[in-house]
């Protein structure tokens, strides 16, 4: 007999729910990278909405490039044609990221009493509208401020049901045992859905940068549609799916009346599908009905356990480790979003490039970030101590800030290095908390099990460092009018703030017995 391939031995090696955990990793890596996809387009278009009108640049001949639909406007686009343009950019950016942190608090508390597939759906379909929305701006000629900001404020909202869904659903797929390396590869949506948004952006904005938003609003739509009909929110769902197909389509009760006694007997039959163990008779009147019985096969019952009721806001709040690596990723998301949404403009500005160049440029930000996030899983996993790995990055962090405000000024060369480290060294803390961390708190030991309440507590962990990802760009659009050197003050010692929240966590971390390879720190109360 034939040798079997290594490649078939390896396939054959998956089980059933092996094979259902992947593909759950998988199409939730493709939904969540979607959402990341459509927000990623305003960051690019920026440098379009507002040209420097010197300095108009020339269209290159070898490029392809789509009719303009407005030829008359070559500069900037009203109302973005102000002084104080970046000001505005701000308020659009702080729109969109102010309604994110509201709605997100709200979000986990209604996505645990909603079916996550149905709430994930309807989320993705409205944001991949008001994305579109926002692109048919340039499409119908519209200068109104006010409209920008409807816009932004409720895809806002409306995003929100993504990162509680995704994360409740990866939670319930993947245990403990190296989550870190799991979900920081998983992670790695975010980047490539920022990657992929800086291309498909950056291919239309010089010419028509409306499709710069309907693309990827098209896109996430379509994901949304996908997530209807493919997306398996629980393992249970598989169990309870076998359970109601294993059951007899024709499932009957037979009435039969046989003469016993000079009595007329009333028999019940049941014919299910599996085989029979035993025979019972039972009494089916009571003592009255002497004679009346039935032959019982074997039923089988599925115990209806009660749901575990949802956990309280405050609830979530007192799980240990909640409130720290809530404030710290204020913090470390505040500098995240600040280069996720102003980075393309500071490098067109700074190394004097055109919005697509600059675009491009700005995907190894999000290289660097994937490396980041896969090795702040792997470390924490190896040492099982998340706050510590988190720290030390951070503590990394900081002066290889420093170092990109000054070396960027030192040609592309060193620019493109200092891009993979800082992505790395900024986005490797807010990977890990926002997916192993949130993961391993709504898992704690103290929810006796309740899995309902991950969707909540990672609502919490990740609405509150909105918050900073709302102040962040804002503070980088009210900063850079004074130079950016102020820009990068602010994003330092926002990761020194986040280092210092995280110390009494990695002080006990510390104290504490050498943990198990892979497994995380179980924080005790307090």
């Amino acid at each position: 007999m034939a040798p079997v391939p290594p490649g078939i031995r390896f396939l054959a090696s998956f089980n059933r729910d092996q094979w259902y955990r992947a593909f759950t990793f998988t199409l939730t890596f493709l939904l969540y990278t979607s959402f990341h996809l459509s927000r990623k387009p305003i960051s690019i278009v920026k440098s379009e909405l507002h040209k420097n009108c010197s300095q108009i640049m020339e269209v290159q001949t070898e490029s392809i490039q789509l009719p303009r639909l407005h030829p008359g406007q070559d500069c900037s686009w009203k109302p973005f044609d102000r002084n104080n343009y970046k000001q505005l950019l701000g308020a659009m950016d702080y729109s969109f990221l102010f309604a994110y942190a509201i709605g997100m608090y709200l979000s986990g508390i209604i996505g645990e009493r909603l079916p996550i597939r149905l709430y994930l759906t309807v989320g993705m379909l409205t944001s991949g509208l008001f994305t579109c929305m926002f692109g048919l701006g340039y499409i119908y000629d519209i200068h109104s401020l006010g409209f920008y900001i409807f816009v932004q404020v409720a895809n806002g909202l409306v995003q929100t049901t993504g990162w509680p869904s995704v994360v409740a659903c990866i939670g319930n797929w993947f245990g403990k045992g190296r989550r870190g390396l799991i979900m920081g590869l998983w992670n790695s949506h975010t980047s490539v859905g920022n990657i992929l948004g800086s291309l498909i952006a950056g291919y239309y904005v010089s010419s028509n940068w409306g499709l710069s938003f309907i693309v990827p609003g098209v896109i996430i739509a379509i994901m949304g549609v996908i997530c209807f009909f493919f997306l398996i929110e629980h393992p249970n769902d598989l169990k309870t799916a076998s359970a109601q197909s294993s059951a007899p389509s024709n499932q009957k009760l037979h009435k039969s009346w046989n003469g016993v006694n000079g009595h007329k007997d009333l028999y019940l039959q049941y014919t299910p599908a599996a085989k029979a163990q035993s025979w019972d008779t039972e009494l089916l009147l009571g003592q009255e009905s002497i004679g009346v019985c039935v032959p019982v096969q074997q039923v089988v019952v599925v115990k209806s356990e009660a749901e575990p009721s949802p956990i309280s806001f405050m609830g979530a709040l007192r799980i240990p480790g909640v409130v720290e690596f809530s404030l710290c990723l204020l913090f470390a998301k505040l500098v995240s979003y600040t280069f996720l949404f102003w980075l393309p403009l500071y490098i067109t500005k700074a190394a004097h490039l055109d919005a697509k160049k600059a675009g491009d440029l700005s995907t190894l930000f999000d290289v660097g970030g994937i490396v980041g996030g896969i090795l702040a899983g792997v470390i924490s996993d190896k040492m099982g101590k998340r706050a510590t790995t988190c720290a030390v990055m951070l503590l990394l962090a900081a002066p290889t800030l420093y170092g990109f405000s000054m070396i960027s000024q030192f040609g592309l060369g060193p620019t493109i290095g200092m891009l993979l480290v800082c992505g790395g060294l900024v986005n490797g803390p807010y990977a890990l908390i926002t997916t192993a961390v949130s993961a391993d708190l709504g898992t704690h030991k103290s929810l006796k099990g309740n899995a309902r309440a991950l969707s909540t507590v990672t609502a919490i962990i990740d609405g509150t460092g909105s918050v900073g990802a709302a102040v962040g760009p804002l503070l980088a659009g009210l900063l850079s009018a004074q130079g950016w050197d102020q820009v990068f003050y602010m994003l330092m010692t926002a990761d020194f703030l986040a280092l210092l929240l995280l110390l009494r966590l990695v002080r006990k971390e510390l104290r504490s017995n050498r943990n198990r390879p892979g497994v995380a720190v179980e924080m005790k109360e307090h």
